[in-house]
């Protein structure tokens, strides 16, 4: 079952990836009015993947820190959750590890970020990690991903569990921050009115 959902979850990516691709053609190219022609293999299609994610997910998360009021950061839903300010540190952290691990390259030397941090400091840090993550996807090679690499805690695994990680977490991450705007009577940025 779960190989099935990961085969599925990958023809879905590479789906959207060409789909991106095609999208890239001038309308009136040759490519576009000829027939229909077969596409060549993506080199790197999970490299590929990640790339037409990354630019989604650093606009949603980085709008939803951005549109989060400064004196919103200590919010938390419930005494049992992180707030706002913990998630926007997770998010920098989870970019840095997982996208050095991903690209086989070291993390950045960054000061640490702390919940105390002012809203503009954590969303500084939350832009460098996404900037980061471009760098480090540039230098990313599919043929590494079967490598065995050190996850998360000491726990050992393919890297391309790694990216899996990643990809998700940059969902889950946005989920979650656009629960608490939600939660504060604040649109995220996906449910804004199209301009």
């Amino acid at each position: 079952m779960r190989r099935t959902a990961v085969v599925l979850f990958f023809a879905n990516l590479l789906t959207s990836a060409l789909g991106h691709a095609q999208a890239a053609a001038p309308p009136h190219s040759a490519a576009s009015t000829a027939a229909p022609q077969t596409l060549a293999p993506i080199k790197n299609p999970v490299t590929t993947a990640l790339g037409v994610l990354l630019p989604r997910s650093r606009n949603n998360i980085l709008g939803a820190i951005t549109a989060m009021p400064a004196d919103k950061f200590n919010y938390k839903p419930t005494p049992d959750q992180m707030t706002f300010a913990h998630l926007v540190v997770h998010i920098m952290g989870s970019n840095n590890s997982l996208c050095a691990k991903v690209a086989d390259i070291a993390a950045p030397k960054v000061e640490e970020a702390k919940e105390s941090d002012s809203k503009d400091k954590l969303l500084a840090a939350a832009t460098a990690s996404f900037d980061f993550c471009g760098e480090a996807l540039g230098k990313m090679d599919d043929s590494k991903l079967g490598d065995t690499i050190e996850l998360f805690a000491g726990r050992q695994g393919p890297r391309a569990l790694a990216a899996l990680a990643l990809a998700s977490g940059w969902a889950d991450h946005y989920g979650a921050a656009a629960m608490y705007l939600r939660l504060n009577n604040i649109l995220p940025p996906t449910a804004q009115p199209k301009k």
